[in-house]
């Protein structure tokens, strides 16, 4: 696989891409399908989409921030912020974002570099149309959603043994009360392996189950970004998907595993710590707090 990677690096640098040997004879590009591959045209793939990929990320990842940030300033929405005792400081996002903007730069950065030669030797198409059809890309980020989840959910347990905990994860538990861009506010080793699952699923699945274009794992890992900045909010409003989706985790599950620093591994859905009995502290606390509101 090396040999394979360290030649494919060799012939992307001098690649330009050729629009009339992408498009099928006869095929008429609908409008994203035009626009996706005039970012492409003529010029270098491997440099488009790295840019393309690390661009998206920033964009998505503070931007979802924005909304979560605003809430924080308005009165009427504190009601739904989950550790109401717990404020938020400008100098606590100061410190979070210039470690974020590190790790973006410094470690996220260069994996994006080298992601393209691997999509390839896995299989994945980048400016190959027509695009897969919608109903095809739902399906796949949904069973990316699942494979991702069972990484996290196990790879989250190791990270809280002892030596684990103390020397890398611990950073990401620096805020006991989280706000959104705290989800990628890590230790370097914690954010590659955490991000392996994210970028593996994909990967895997289009190499031993079905084709996967860019596109869809671009989408994947926007959604993923939602339901990550999501999580660490600190906000469960009635709007939050967990009331209407009972088995998805959401900022009500993985608050609780930051303020308690147990239970609740998993990323996106609830099954994997109730089949494994790690959310019972959490089911207790939510008992607990039930009777402290009613008797109030």
């Amino acid at each position: 696989m090396m040999d394979f990677l360290v030649e494919n690096l060799r012939l992307m640098a001098n690649e330009t891409v050729d629009l009339s040997k992408k498009i099928p004879q006869g095929y008429e590009p609908n409008f994203v399908e035009r626009w996706w591959l005039s970012l492409f045209e003529g010029r270098n793939e491997w440099v488009v989409f790295t840019l393309v990929a690390f661009i998206m990320h920033e964009l998505v990842y503070f931007g979802r921030y924005v909304p979560f940030w605003v809430c924080d300033y308005i009165p009427a929405l504190q009601k739904y912020k989950i550790q109401q005792n717990k404020l938020t400081t400008n100098e606590m996002q100061f410190k979070c974002l210039k470690k974020l903007l590190f790790c973006h730069f410094v470690i996220e950065a260069p994996l994006m570099v080298g992601f393209l030669p691997v999509a390839r030797y896995f299989g994945i198409e980048t400016t190959e149309v027509p695009f897969p059809a919608l109903k095809t890309m739902a399906l796949q980020i949904a069973v990316f959603f699942v494979l991702e989840d069972f990484w996290h959910y196990w790879i989250h347990r190791l990270f809280h043994y002892g030596p684990l905990y103390r020397y890398v994860h611990k950073v990401h538990h620096e805020f006991s009360a989280p706000f959104g861009i705290v989800a990628e506010y890590a230790h370097p080793a914690e954010t590659i392996i955490f991000g392996q699952g994210t970028i593996l699923s994909p990967l895997l699945y289009c190499k031993y189950v079905d084709t996967v274009h860019a596109v869809t794992m671009l989408l994947w890992i926007w959604f993923r970004l939602f339901q990550a900045i999501d999580a660490h909010s600190g906000y469960d409003f009635p709007w939050s998907l967990h009331n209407f989706l009972p088995f998805w985790a959401g900022a009500d599950h993985h608050d609780y595993h930051h303020m308690a620093f147990v239970s609740n591994f998993s990323s996106s859905f609830r099954w994997w710590d109730t089949i494994f009995g790690t959310d019972t502290k959490y089911h207790e606390y939510k008992r607990r707090l039930a009777e402290k509101q009613k008797k109030a």
